[in-house]
Formats: structure tokens, sequence, C-alpha cells
């Protein structure tokens, strides 16, 4: 494989965690024309043209036309562990994330799904810190997060951005992403986010060893890398998909101290990308 069609992969797979440097900062929310047009966009970029299916998706929907097959990633627990990011409110649509947010600022911030269930008026008290500060704002107590855990087969360790998961003796290894949607509450009985990003070696492999296993039976299909940068162009990318329905809550103190330093040089929460809802660019749920 030559050097630019690595690099390409490499800044292909960036964009699931990051917009494109191009984007306009935020000027309030765009009519629902413009979601409707990226729409048309991407039908029309990814036409004929050979895509396989996309991501994020309504993961309570079963139905979708695209037929392109690639093979199941094995098991996480079989794969090591590349990279932890994670995007305001939920990319994917379901289970208890299925209140959605507003079209945002069109460009994948201040979008996407947000937790239906209710909390308490002191799970959402204010704090007197910011959270996760970036110039699209800060995180607040109800926010909802999506975490993605990505896995990769190549040999690889945890590291910053979608590129750790790429090895010099593996450009091309099948990818899987955990997902876990949290909901941020200010309250020190929380699960903390801390132990919830927590990883190390296990049988042989990198693993998160705290993904929470009672959110329910996720929720898997065959998919994409997401990000913004993908509204309006298909993601050439195959990733199987793992999404747990229901949501747990998060202590967003202790999502703030990870913003400070961790392994994934992670300081701020990722825009999403509009739900897929073309079903040719979806795929059938079994």
């Amino acid at each position: 494989m030559n050097v630019k069609l690595i690099a390409a992969i490499s800044a292909a797979l960036a964009l699931q965690a990051c917009a494109t440097s191009h984007h306009k900062e935020a000027h309030g929310p765009v009519a629902d024309e413009v979601i409707a047009e990226q729409r048309a966009a991407l039908a029309k970029n990814t036409e004929g043209k050979g895509f396989g299916p996309q991501a994020p998706r309504d993961i309570d929907s079963k139905a979708g036309n695209n037929t392109t097959a690639f093979n199941t990633a094995p098991a996480y627990t079989s794969m090591n562990l590349c990279n932890i990011h994670f995007h305001k409110n939920a990319e994917h649509k379901g289970g208890e994330f299925n209140k959605y947010a507003g079209n945002g600022d069109g460009h994948g911030y201040h979008s996407g799904y947000v937790y239906s269930g209710q909390l308490s008026a002191i799970e959402t008290q204010k704090i007197d810190a910011e959270i996760c500060p970036s110039k699209h704002g800060a995180l607040y107590p109800g926010d909802t997060i999506e975490v993605h855990y990505v896995h990769s087969t190549a040999q690889v360790k945890p590291g910053p951005t979608l590129g750790s998961c790429l090895s010099d003796a593996n450009k091309n290894p099948q990818l899987r992403v955990e997902t876990q949607v949290y909901v941020l509450v200010n309250d020190k009985n929380a699960l903390d986010f801390m132990e919830l990003t927590k990883h190390g070696v296990k049988n042989g492999v990198y693993q998160a060893l705290n993904i929470p296993s009672n959110t329910g039976e996720p929720v898997q299909y065959a998919g994409s890398t997401t990000g913004p940068g993908y509204n309006e162009k298909g993601s050439p990318f195959q990733v199987s998909w793992s999404v747990r329905p229901k949501v747990a809550k998060v202590n967003i103190e202790t999502v703030g101290q990870w913003c400070k330093g961790n392994a994934f040089d992670e300081d701020h929460a990722h825009g999403v990308r509009n739900l897929v809802i073309n079903p040719d660019l979806l795929s059938k749920i079994q």
C-alpha cells in the first residue's frame, strides 16, 4: 500500500472523532432545510459509487437496503483497544437516547440525541467548574455523551487519534466500536469516568477494563466511521458496531478530570454526524 493511500486512511479515520478544520464557528441552530440539503448531498455523492453501510443509525430500526458485505470483526475481548473518545450528545438514536437535541450548528455540534429519562434537581445542579471546555462550549450536568471504545485487530496499543488503530504491519485492520451512552450528573456516587476508561492488558490484548455490562444487549450492525466530516460524503471504512441501548449515569467531575489528561490526548467532546436515514446507506440488522 503506497504512502499516499496510508496517509489518506489515517486522515479519514480521524474524521470519526473530529470535524474537518474548515468548519465555521457556530452561529446558532440551523434550519431543517440545511440538514435536508446535507442528506441530499450525501445521497448524491454516494449513489452508484459502491459505498458500504454507514453509521450512525437508529438502532431500534432493523431496516436497511445496503447489501455490501464484509466480515464482522471479532469480539472486542480478542481485539486491541486502540482509542477512546466521546461525542457531545449521542450520534446514534434508540434505546434510552431517542430525544432529538435539534439541528445544532449544521457542523455536528449541539445536535444528535439525548437521554430521554428523568433526572433529579440535585443531579442537574450546576457546578463551579468548566468541564471539558472547547470553542463549541463546555459540558454541564444533564448533558449526554456517546463514548466510543475503538478496537483493532492490528497489534497496537491505546493512543491518540484513530491513527493509533493502524500499525506499520497492518494498515487495513478490522475495526470494532463498543459504544456506551452516558448522562452527566452532579453526583459523587455516580460512575467514575476514570474507571470507565481504565485500560490495561488482559488475556494478551489491550482492553478497556470496565465497559459497563448492565446496559442492555448491544445492538450489532455493519457500518462505517462517523463524525461530522461525513455529513455530505460517504465513509469508505468498514466498522463493526456494538451499541448498548441503556444509558449509564457518570459523575461529571470525573469526566472533567479525564479531559485534563489521558492516554488519548482527548480534552473535549467531538461533534456528531447527522443520523443516517437513507435505507440505501444502511445495513439490515439481523
